[in-house]
């Protein structure tokens, strides 16, 4: 076997591009459900790809280097500098490969821009759901004839020798254990944000949150890279959200922030920036009164918040509440001074007063019927982990590769720099997909 792929998100994009290049490819995947139950079938779709087709169709001025320099500014100069440019320079070949060679229906999403973004530069699916992604590269994986997928099947370990990756062993449900023999491992498990003790020790502060990711996410690569020498970085690093509804446990999602929406806690007072970053804002949100609060928003915003599939869900499952005005909504949900935060917030959106918390991106104000859903703060997935090179070879502490071992997505340590603030968008999927794309490149290219 050429190639053994651990982790069926990103990595059947690696093993279709493997199989591309005429290798043959074994995805070993821990979960039978992974086409609802892993991380990229819960994402919402958003692949930043920097001067791609669709950009330059849009008459978007975009490029490698803006994206590193947006990376470099959420991140205050803290993300991996390589593996920045690195990604930046691969996230428009990967979408157009995504759409052209995997055959993802992506599009440019210019409806709105996600916080940190300088310009749009995401792109997706129609529905804006992880679990189309998943569902449509699964069945491409199935109908290839150099790709076997195992589910469900665990990778245990890798075995080494003095070239490198010589086998990886695969355990089954039964407990039986199979040596499969190959000279690459490409490591795309994700985290560790399902393990309670290392979530514990690394990211304290959003511990006690909702995690809203694989129940597959128990540090696996960390694991078995550690033992072959791997070095790690970024472990404090992580993609939280300040915007899961607290009684459905669906996505109301970002975009409502962005359309003029605002966040209050318990009192009905905002307390902070929201349009800094929706992972930062759930170790804020955490440290609320009773760790919760309300996004409030208006019939306008519930329109434009209509192409995404969790946003829909979230209005299915009945958790907002709707009101003809700002003092019955208050009523309603018992936030007493929402109100008159919501007259604060309507002059600052209409430029009669400054925020004092800073914020300047203000779509529109609020009018008309008002609504809110109360929302709960998530950590949604570890952006730290083995250190990886520019082909997502994993390296040693003196940056040699290990031959034959590859690591991507949340497996990988990523490009967010160190605790939530550095997130962006995209920042999930690029490292997961990307990172695999590259990692199959560099397989293709090694001497039999």
């Amino acid at each position: 076997m050429d190639l053994v792929v651990a982790g069926a998100g990103g990595g059947l994009a690696g093993a279709l591009r493997a199989a591309e290049l005429g290798l043959s490819v074994v995805v070993v995947e821990a979960s039978e459900h992974f086409r609802r139950g892993n991380n990229t079938s819960m994402s919402t779709a958003m692949f930043p790809g920097a001067g791609s087709r669709w950009q330059a169709e849009a008459g978007v001025d975009d490029s490698p280097e803006r994206f590193v320099a947006d990376i470099m500014a959420k991140t205050k100069g803290q993300a991996d500098p390589r593996l920045a440019r690195t990604l930046a320079e691969v996230s428009a070949p990967l979408v157009e490969w995504l759409a052209d060679s995997a055959g993802l229906p992506l599009s440019l999403v210019t409806d709105f821009n996600y916080p940190g973004h300088a310009v749009p530069r995401c792109h997706s699916i129609p529905g804006r759901h992880g679990s189309g992604v998943i569902d449509h590269l699964a069945r491409r994986v199935a109908e290839h004839e150099n790709i076997e997928l195992l589910a469900p099947a665990k990778l245990v370990d890798v075995l080494v020798g003095d070239g490198g990756v010589r086998a990886a062993v695969v355990r089954y449900p039964d407990g039986t254990e199979e040596e499969i023999p190959t000279g690459a491992v490409l490591l795309a498990t994700n985290g560790f944000g399902a393990d309670r003790e290392l979530v514990a020790r690394h990211l304290p502060e959003i511990a006690d949150a909702l995690y809203q990711g694989s129940d597959q996410s128990l540090g696996d690569a960390l694991r078995i890279g550690e033992k072959l020498g791997a070095a790690v970085g970024y472990l404090d690093a992580y993609q939280g959200h300040g915007a899961v509804a607290a009684n459905a446990g669906t996505l109301v999602g970002w975009a409502t922030i962005i359309h003029g929406a605002i966040l209050v806690d318990t009192t009905g007072r905002r307390f902070g920036d929201e349009t800094r970053g929706y992972s930062e804002y759930a170790a804020e949100l955490a440290a609320r009164p009773g760790a919760t609060g309300w996004i409030v928003l208006d019939e306008t915003i519930f329109e434009q918040c209509q192409p995404f599939q969790d946003f829909r869900d979230t209005v299915a499952s009945g958790a907002l509440v709707w009101a003809d005005s700002a003092e019955e909504l208050a009523a309603a949900t018992g936030l007493r001074e929402l109100a008159d935060e919501l007259a604060v917030a309507g002059a600052i959106a209409r430029g009669e007063r400054t925020d004092s918390f800073g914020r300047t991106n203000w779509e529109r104000p609020l009018s008309g019927r008002l609504a809110a859903v109360r929302v709960v703060p998530a950590l949604f997935h570890t952006q730290g982990g083995l250190l990886v090179n520019e082909n997502a070879a994993v390296v040693d502490a003196q940056d040699r590769p290990i031959p034959g071992l590859y690591a991507a997505g949340g497996a990988a340590a990523g490009i967010s720099g160190h605790g939530a603030a550095g997130y962006l968008p995209g920042n999930g999927l690029l490292p997961a997909f990307g990172l695999a794309y590259l990692a199959a490149n560099d397989v293709a290219r090694r001497p039999a």
